[in-house]
């Protein structure tokens, strides 16, 4: 694998992403360059700077007369215990914490900074509006208080516990879901399958036909490298395997290995290679090729390399990101040097360890990743509840060095999206000779891989492009079952459609998948989960 030399110019997330995983969080967190471009341009506009001010101020006085309206919003769950809008003293508490963060939102805003330096400021100080918080001081909120008093004071002592032991190992973030809340095998990824393929690199799956009759032509999923398969395998009722299977598609999956430094040399080529292998263990002539996040740059490399070959009838990408400019907050922050140090760490341990990855993560979405579960563990000294998601994304795995360097450097220099700027197995990358139709699901919310970025892949890649924007977050958007679904989605430019996008993408499927056949049958090295996913 052969990239250009990076500019910092096109630099995207998942190089910011991989990079603060190996060097830290620290640096997203500190004020920085940007910090004091902002300050400047508050100095140099004083007038609208006073007047943000005086306006606080005012709404400060009417808030200690007891006359302002600031309340928090009827979804704001961190203010949901009725004492903080009955007591008057923590109803004027969360109204001037309201206030005040939405004064320094405005500030942001009034300092018309460029892209970048807008994005690193916003981050920084959503991040300390989320920490200030009046819920998450210990001395305020009731929930702390009324569980010290229900517990008799145990609460305090559990939560310390809960504190001391997330402290003590990475990912040092609140645990969002116990350790033993499920078992991989047992209660998550159940779909009955047996293992067709076992490499140094992966497992290959074969999910047991529940049809009569199956489509001739498969779908083989390729999943992230960061986590475990089983996202698209989850509790019954809420796979997405499951799913496919019961609607007569065949459908096989990869799980990777999880990698140590025995392993640093698998990058691109290494990974491309194995997607092939799979292409090939499939015993079909053409198959659905479906890559999801990582896995999906992966096979978006693999596709252009095959292209005009004809082994792939389809293509589908979830959630990825092909094109990596201006990619949200996370692109704002990337850095060229950095970014090379931190391939220098990964390259010395031999791996990127997943855990970090996810406590980048988790401060992305502080709110729901970071104080909600501050409040729960530590504050309130309970449990976290079980949570299949969750679990599956505390479920990580390690990225081996040379696949850590490719991202980075192929994200630093976007290069995906110009032909001949990378190549797989010797290929040169041109994803716009792909040219049979995609499927390409984004999430409305998803704070990993922007959705209007995912949008992009369905310009870049040569077929018929089919977009859909699914409600909800990076993997809540794509575990998205059809009975009781609450969500929504849309095609392309079309009207919301209420409801689950995996009708539509089965039908699409279908449509593409030859003749009807009998189940073929499948040599088994051993039941579905397989080894390697239970591998820490």
């Amino acid at each position: 694998m052969t990239t250009v030399e990076p500019t910092a110019d096109a630099a995207g997330s998942l190089d910011t992403l991989l990079t603060e995983a190996a060097l830290g969080t620290g640096r997203m967190l500190r004020p920085d360059l940007s910090t004091l471009k902002f300050l400047g341009a508050l100095a140099g506009k004083p007038g609208p700077t006073l007047g943000r001010v005086s306006a606080l101020a005012g709404e400060l006085t009417r808030i200690a007369r007891g006359t302002s309206s600031v309340a928090p919003a009827k979804r704001d769950r961190r203010f949901a215990d009725p004492a903080w809008t009955e007591n008057p003293v923590l109803r004027r508490i969360v109204a001037a914490y309201l206030a005040a963060g939405r004064t320094a939102e405005e500030l942001v805003a009034d300092a018309d900074l460029g892209w970048r330096d807008r994005e690193r400021t916003s981050f920084l100080v959503a991040n300390l509006v989320e920490a200030a918080a009046p819920s998450n001081n210990p001395l305020l909120s009731p929930v702390a208080w009324k569980a010290a008093i229900d517990s008799g004071g145990l609460s305090v002592l559990k939560g310390f516990r809960n504190l001391a032991t997330d402290l003590a190992s990475a990912p040092r973030v609140p645990t969002m879901v116990a350790p033993d809340a499920y078992r991989v095998g047992v209660d998550l990824a159940v779909t009955p399958g047996d293992v067709v393929l076992r490499t140094e690199v992966f497992e290959l799956i074969r999910y047991a036909p529940q049809t009569e009759t199956v489509s001739a032509i498969p779908l083989l999923i390729v999943p992230p490298m960061i986590n475990k398969f089983y996202a698209m395998d989850l509790a019954p009722g809420r796979s997405l395997v499951e799913y496919l299977v019961g609607e007569g598609i065949q459908v096989f999956m990869v799980s990777w290995r999880n990698p140590d430094a025995r392993h640093a040399d698998w990058g691109f080529d290494a990974y491309g290679q194995s997607v092939i292998d799979a292409i090939d263990a499939t015993g079909a002539e053409r198959v659905h090729l479906l890559g999801t996040c990582s896995g999906g740059i992966v096979s978006a490399l693999v596709a252009a390399h095959l292209a005009g070959s004809d082994r792939l009838a389809s293509f589908t990408l979830l959630v990825t990101m092909l094109d990596q400019e201006r990619a949200g907050t996370a692109g704002a922050f990337a850095d060229p040097a950095l970014a090379q140090a931190a391939i220098a760490v990964s390259r010395a341990k031999g791996y990127l360890d997943g855990k970090a990855l996810a406590e980048i993560f988790a401060w992305l979405r502080p709110g729901d990743l970071i104080w909600n579960y501050w409040v729960n563990n530590y504050l309130a000294g309970r449990t976290p509840p079980a949570f299949d998601i969750l679990f599956w994304n505390a479920d990580t795995t390690r990225m081996s060095a040379a696949l850590h360097r490719d991202f980075v450097t192929a994200a630093l220099d976007n290069a995906l999206t110009r032909p001949g700027a990378t190549t797989m197995l010797g290929t040169p990358v041109d994803l716009g000779a792909v040219t049979v139709d995609s499927y390409v699901v984004a999430g409305s919310a998803d704070h990993i891989c922007p959705w209007r970025n995912c949008r992009s892949s369905t310009r870049l890649l040569g077929g018929t492009s089919r977009f859909v924007l699914s409600s909800g977050g990076h993997i809540a958007a794509l575990i998205n079952p059809p009975a009781g679904a609450k969500s929504s989605y849309q095609v392309d430019d079309g009207p919301a459609v209420q409801g689950s996008w995996w009708p539509d993408y089965a039908a699409w499927l279908k449509q593409r998948g030859g003749e009807q056949v009998a189940p073929p049958t499948v040599a088994s090295l051993g039941a579905a989960p397989g080894r390697y996913v239970l591998e820490t």
